[in-house]
């Protein structure tokens, strides 16, 4: 259904930073870089699907649940997230209240944005 969103962020140079090091777990690597447009594309196989993009506007937090392939790379995705900068938001580990395969962890990014990453098992 959605082919790309976009999270403003107030320091692109910071934000590009962050974002590099909490997906390079999940397998997304910066894909475009605008510098002078401060804005940046993230995602796999050649398709930026997840911008970062800063200019005068306010920034206002939001929430983005981002795949992984299992739950090694949700522990992954959490302390590198962590090593970048980012504040805990919830520990990798089952969420059962989301559903019986359900794990995930969460991670706010340094303006607040609440960055998901998930596994759901298929049974």
């Amino acid at each position: 259904m959605i082919d790309h969103v976009s999270l403003r962020v107030s320091d692109y140079a910071q934000g590009k930073e962050f974002y590099t090091k909490a997906l390079a777990p999940l397998g997304y690597e910066l894909l475009k870089d605008f510098p002078d447009y401060k804005a940046g594309g993230f995602g796999a196989n050649g398709a930026a699907q997840l911008w970062v993009t800063s200019d005068d506007n306010a920034v206002s937090s939001m929430h983005i649940g981002l795949i992984a392939k299992d739950p090694e790379a949700v522990k992954a995705f959490y302390d590198a997230a962590i090593a970048a900068g980012g504040k805990d938001n919830g520990a990798p580990g089952p969420r059962p209240d989301y559903g019986d395969n359900y794990y995930a962890a969460f991670v706010l990014d340094p303006d607040g944005n609440n960055i998901e990453a998930v596994f759901r098992e298929v049974l």
